[in-house]
């Protein structure tokens, strides 16, 4: 992945791109993104393989997710952009999280069905290897230094990106980094309770987790304030950890995740 060196000073030297290929350039964002897709593959299909499930559609769910998720995530961005659109921004930056989450998540339903996939199960499956892939794709972020900072702070650790692909040369939180750290502790947590707790309360622990961080990590972020003075993505983290507390609330008792098949034929989408 992309060099980085901090120098006494603060300043992150990151490579946005890594090397050219037949005249193409290898961007450690990209890089990030398909390490990420490779890291959910990898443990999703663990997850199917423990679960008596075809291990191919581990990663049919994940490469047809991440595409669609990233066209998605494409979408919302613009849509945010309205009619301020540059060719900047048609390029490989520019996507918007809980544009590709939304997607990803309709993908995952559909293909669920067409398959007879319970739902449940698929949830509690997905958690762990869903905070990872994003844990791995912030790291990407912060390497290229992509322009997701923080404010400017005079803390230690504080960063200036002066070649990252949206430079600075102002000390700032390396928002990106918590993100990043905060998200590969709760796949490790996931991961760890996975076989103990009923699956809708691991997706439910998933969603709490990411949407706390996010919302927290907000704070720190250069965004637009909104409504009640909360950023879009507050108010997106505020709707994920509702979502997760009411899966909680209703998941009350731990038992463990069976181990059994899915049901053969029609789609049990009520187990």
């Amino acid at each position: 992945m992309a060099a980085l060196v901090v120098s006494d000073i603060g300043a992150c030297d990151v490579r946005p791109v890594l090397f050219e290929l037949f005249g193409l350039e290898i961007n450690s964002y990209g890089v990030s993104k398909a390490l990420a897709a490779m890291l959910a593959g990898i443990l999703l299909t663990r997850e199917f393989r423990r679960l008596g499930w075809d291990e191919d559609r581990a990663w049919t769910l994940v490469w047809a997710a991440t595409f669609l998720g990233f066209a998605g995530a494409k979408l919302y961005y613009l849509a945010e952009q309205g009619g301020r659109v540059s060719p900047h921004d048609l390029g490989s930056a520019g996507f918007t999280w809980y544009g590709g989450f939304l997607a990803g998540t309709l993908t995952v339903l559909l293909l669920a069905r067409r398959w007879g996939l319970p739902w449940r199960a698929l949830a509690g499956a997905l958690a762990a290897p869903l905070a990872a892939a994003y844990g791995v794709g912030r790291l990407g972020c912060f390497l290229s230094g992509d322009g997701t900072y923080g404010q400017p702070s005079d803390l230690p650790w504080a960063m200036s990106f002066p070649n990252g692909t949206v430079p600075t040369q102002v000390p700032v939180h390396p928002t990106a980094l918590y993100e990043a750290v905060g998200a590969l502790l709760l796949a490790i947590l996931l991961w760890r309770i996975r076989r103990t707790v009923a699956p809708m309360a691991v997706f439910g622990l998933y969603a709490v987790g990411s949407g706390a961080t996010r919302l927290l990590i907000e704070e720190l972020r250069v965004n637009t304030e909104g409504w009640l003075g909360l950023t879009q993505p507050q108010w997106w983290s505020l709707a994920l950890m509702i979502v997760g507390t009411g899966l909680l609330i209703r998941q009350r008792r731990v038992e463990p995740l069976a181990d059994a098949p899915a049901p053969k034929g029609t789609a049990d989408l009520n187990a």
